[in-house]
């Protein structure tokens, strides 16, 4: 038990410096050095748990969803209203970005490694896309979108707005204005879509929930 322990100790560092590495200079240009020295593990350590860099990439892609999906598990109760839910993970996903080492690199990774797949070979934009849709149809149903939308459409939508807000984030070096341009994405986007009695509560939820990150 003890050395199991040990093991899991020694994979549980790798992660977290491949993910630091991965997130400072990008898959293409981290090596498995730089992975090691940032670990403080030995060679065969490392090739002990992971075959190649990218079976180490995969496997840190893994461990920051099941953070972020951690981190959301609020948000999926359903007496949460879906909107808010909505709302609360994109800034969720904006804080993370900044202060989870390996959400952050989990998010660079699936762009960059190119199918969007973790170690258990699951598509990380499907999944959160059909989380999204499914949040949708919710909203739909409690009255906080348009009647007439397609949930389908909206939630790819949703995540296509998060998505694009990170990925401007990280090529202009401004992970530090995710969540303020959030706020911004949802205060013109939600007049597309929410009744327009509703309008004045939600963008004031936007902002109140901006106002946990920045103070």
């Amino acid at each position: 038990m003890a050395r199991q322990a040990r093991a899991e100790i020694t994979r549980d560092s790798v992660l977290a410096g491949a993910a630091d590495v991965f997130l400072r200079l990008g898959y293409a240009n981290a090596s498995l050095s730089e992975i090691i020295a940032q670990s403080n593990v030995t060679k065969g350590a490392l090739y002990f748990h992971f075959g190649s860099k990218e079976e180490l990439a995969r496997a840190v892609v893994d461990q920051g969803n099941e953070r972020l999906i951690s981190s959301c598990q609020g948000f999926f109760d359903p007496r949460v209203p879906a909107l808010e839910a909505c709302i609360g993970i994109t800034y969720v996903v904006a804080d993370l970005s900044m202060n989870d080492p390996m959400v952050g690199a989990m998010l660079k990774l699936t762009h960059q490694i190119g199918d969007y797949r973790g170690a258990q070979g699951d598509n990380i934009a499907k999944t959160w896309g059909d989380t999204y849709r499914l949040l949708a149809e919710r909203a739909i149903a409690q009255g906080d979108l348009e009647a007439d939308l397609d949930p389908e459409i909206v939630g790819l939508l949703l995540q296509e707005v998060t998505a694009g807000v990170h990925i401007v984030a990280v090529g202009t070096e401004s992970m530090d204005q995710m969540a303020t341009r959030m706020e911004r994405a949802w205060y013109f986007l939600l007049p597309s879509i929410v009744p327009t009695e509703k309008l004045s509560y939600f963008r004031e939820f936007a902002a109140r929930r901006l106002r946990r990150y920045v103070p």
